[in-house]
């Protein structure tokens, strides 16, 4: 193997790991004991409730985020190992000719003169 599939791999792994590690954490969070607040009062409830739901939207965005670029990164990974390798062609040098007077070029410079005077 070669560097450039190395790194094909590599990038691949990453992303792999990245999504199991959000569904991991997606099922820890999953399995914590949400409980359900009982108060008497409407200032209260919401009190106590606000804290633990601004933790949990920020788990939740958290994960969607940590999802979003694993995914992201496993596409790519999987773009590049799915690629066809591009082809080397040698490059091609056009054949040099040489370049030969021709007696047309001798009459044009003696028909530019013509109009001159000698002196």
């Amino acid at each position: 193997m070669d560097k450039t599939e190395i790194s094909k791999f590599t990038i691949l792994l990453v992303g792999v790991i990245l999504l199991v590690f959000v569904f991991f954490n997606a099922y820890f969070f999953l399995q914590k004991d949400l409980s359900v607040i009982y108060t008497s009062g409407l200032e209260d409830l919401f009190g106590e409730a606000l804290g633990p739901l601004i933790e949990a939207c920020i788990r939740v965005m958290y994960l969607g985020i940590m999802g979003w670029i694993g995914s992201i990164v496993t596409i790519r990974g999987v773009q590049l190992l799915t690629s066809p390798k591009p082809e080397v062609k040698p490059e091609t040098v056009p054949k040099v000719e040489p370049v030969t007077k021709s007696p047309k070029s001798s009459r044009q410079h003696s028909a530019k003169t013509k109009g001159k005077k000698n002196k």
